[in-house]
C-alpha cells in the first residue's frame, strides 16, 4: 500500500478476489501478472484471451526495509509500463489475426 500511495493510488480498501466471484462477468481479456496465478487460473468461456506477463512477487523480497520497499516500487513501475503498453500490445495482436 505504501508504493502505490507513493504513486498517489489509493488502495487501502481493496482487496483480493477469489475467481468464483467474478464468474458471472464477461472477460474480453485476462490477464495473469504471476505464475502462480497462470497455473491457477481455470479455463474460461466465451470468447476471453488470456495474457500472461509474470512479474516478481514483492511479497518474498529480503533485505532492509528500504530494500524491500525498492522491490515493492520497481514491480509497481513494472506493472505500470506493462499497463501503459496494453493498448499498443492489443492493437498489434488484433491486428495480426
Amino acid at each position: 500500500a505504501i508504493a502505490m500511495a507513493e504513486a498517489g493510488v489509493d488502495i487501502s480498501d481493496q482487496r483480493s478476489k477469489h475467481i468464483d466471484e467474478l464468474r458471472d462477468i464477461d472477460f474480453d481479456y485476462v490477464i495473469t501478472l504471476c505464475d502462480n496465478a497462470r497455473q491457477q487460473c481455470p479455463v474460461f468461456s466465451g470468447k476471453a484471451k488470456v495474457i500472461h506477463r509474470a512479474f516478481d512477487d514483492p511479497y518474498f523480497a529480503s533485505g532492509s526495509e528500504e530494500e524491500v520497499m525498492a522491490v515493492f516500487r520497481r514491480v509497481r513501475d513494472e506493472i505500470k509500463s506493462f499497463v501503459e503498453g496494453m493498448p499498443d500490445v492489443l492493437t498489434s495482436k488484433e491486428a495480426s489475426k
